[in-house]
């Protein structure tokens, strides 16, 4: 139905398309002044929304219902309109009305509407789909359209949607009845944002400044190269020699650059956290009493300053100071060796001859994986290793690929990251801290612990707007986890990017997520972007 209905739009919007595409062309084309070079860490491909790109609303590609603007890194960005006209109206409880802008085109040269949303956010529910955002938009739990310019939402909670409607909408045309992993769209995207995709090979991806969207400003920066280089000190190297303008770089890598060859730092603050996931298969990770001994017996601070080289902030919860009033800054873990060592006295974990305490048979020790190409996670995970060691416990870290620790998630710790969608409190913690739903992602909360009451908790504070209620319940979230933790959150990271000026004028950088990379840091708002 929706295919028939937009037929001829979709007709007159191509007509419109390649009556422009000659003039375009040169303008899209740009020269060395106008591009910018960039290392990328991951395979280049993926660019599809209900896969994770641009599902914040931070992409060239793509624009979502809303977008984040801040002026600094330090609070949680506001969500402003970006397809939406205006912010969402409240028409009945936890409903809500959303006019779209009009004349807006995809890349493709079709027209955006209201059909577009609602088969975007259909298929991130399609279990077909099998939408690796699925649980970040879960409380969107319809869209419907009342005419081609406003959608109707509803939800789960009673607070305002906007969090949720930051996802990139893809045409209805491009939205496919199998995995997302699959579809067309993740080498062939097609989005309302400021750039499209020129060319994609195996070590590179060509972005071009659209100059068919009807009132927007031309991107003065043209073209966007992403160029493939996974490896930490090869980017660096690049980025020195002025192979590349920019390039995401672990702390003391970046640190080094600053200040070399016209090449700058620059530090990001992020909602993105690192820390230690538990096993519930092993008998000493299952015991309440260790794990808040572990929790006592690691030095975050001096991870901080040794790992990170200054560049993060300790975490005792996947809460940070950004979220405000919700924040309970005494529900921490201060370093205390001490308590550390009678707590698991006091649990009979006794050390024996070797060091090495046990109880009842059972000793304390246990694999902690790490993805073997990540520099930054398997430091933390030696570090963490490193603090255990004289607490009598054996930490024995092991890179590996994601594969074998997904297999793994019932005997093994994991240095895992969250904090994929910050821009709501009630998303920050969820999945990390409740225990296991039906649709949870494996890394969600391996163990399956929980506090007492924190399951209730939880959910309670996500149901509620935003306000002192709400507040207090986070605060209470956090003091319950803390008094029985079910793993060790170690940092949140500040992500650190060296960076070749040029001569541009940029924005600042916003809050960032656990995902990051080129896309985020210094160019997270290339439209913005001056001479």
């Amino acid at each position: 139905m929706v295919l028939g209905m937009r037929t001829a739009r979709r007709t007159v919007g191509l007509i419109t398309a390649l009556a422009l595409a000659a003039a375009a062309c040169s303008a899209e084309t740009g020269g060395a002044d106008d591009r910018l070079v960039l290392a990328e860490t991951q395979p280049l491909g993926g660019f599809n929304p209900l896969t994770g790109y641009g599902e914040l609303g931070v992409s060239p590609l793509y624009e979502g219902l809303y977008r984040p603007e801040a002026p600094s890194d330090d609070r949680v960005p506001d969500l402003r309109p970006a397809l939406a006209a205006s912010a969402p109206e409240r028409i009945a409880p936890r409903t809500w009305r959303i006019a779209l802008r009009d004349g807006v085109t995809f890349s493709d040269g079709s027209a955006f509407d209201a059909a577009d949303v609602v088969a975007t956010y259909r298929a991130a529910r399609d279990e077909k789909v099998a939408a690796d955002i699925a649980t970040h938009v879960a409380p969107v739990e319809d869209v419907t359209a009342e005419g081609p310019r406003t959608v109707v939402v509803r939800t789960a909670t009673d607070g305002e949607p906007t969090p949720y409607l930051l996802l990139g909408i893809v045409p209805s045309e491009r939205v496919e009845a199998r995995a997302a992993s699959a579809w067309a769209l993740n080498r062939e995207p097609v989005g309302t944002g400021p750039y499209r995709l020129e060319s994609l090979a195996t070590d590179q991806a060509v972005l071009v400044a659209r100059t068919d969207r009807p009132g927007a400003q031309i991107p003065a920066v043209r073209r966007i190269v992403y160029t493939l280089v996974p490896d930490d000190n090869a980017r660096a190297q690049r980025v020195r020699a002025g192979e590349v303008d920019g390039a995401l770089l672990p702390p003391r890598l970046a640190a080094s650059l600053d200040g070399r060859d016209g090449v700058r730092s620059v530090t990001v603050k992020s909602a993105d956290w690192r820390g230690v996931s538990l096993p519930a298969g092993n008998p000493f990770t299952a015991d309440p009493a260790a794990r808040r001994a572990m929790n006592l017996g690691v030095d975050r601070a001096g991870i901080v300053s040794g790992v990170l080289a200054g560049a993060g902030e300790p975490a005792s919860t996947p809460y940070s100071s950004v979220y405000g009033a919700a924040y309970d800054a005494g529900a921490r873990f201060a370093f205390d060796a001490g308590a550390a060592r009678r707590t698991l006295d006091d649990a009979g974990w006794a050390a024996g001859p070797d060091g090495i305490r046990t109880r009842g048979g059972d000793r304390a020790a246990f694999d902690l994986l790490y993805p073997a190409a990540d520099s930054v996670r398997r430091d933390l995970a030696v570090a963490f290793a490193a603090a255990m060691k004289p607490l009598g416990i054996v930490v024995t870290p092991q890179g590996s690929s994601w594969d074998d620790i997904e297999r793994r998630t019932g005997d093994a710790a994991i240095l895992l990251g969250g904090g994929e969608t910050p821009f709501s409190i009630d998303s920050q913690g969820y999945d990390a801290l409740h225990t296991r739903l039906p649709d949870s992602s494996p890394y969600s909360n391996p163990g399956d612990f929980t506090a007492p009451g924190l399951d209730g908790l939880l959910d309670r504070a996500r149901e509620l707007s935003a306000g002192p209620e709400k507040d207090g319940l986070y605060r209470q979230v956090q003091a319950a986890y803390t008094a029985q933790p079910s793993a060790v959150f170690l940092v949140h990271l500040h992500h650190t990017y060296a960076v070749r000026s040029g001569g541009w004028s940029t924005p600042a950088p916003i809050l960032e997520p656990h995902s990051h990379g080129v896309t985020w840091g210094p160019w997270w708002n290339l439209t913005a972007w001056r001479r």
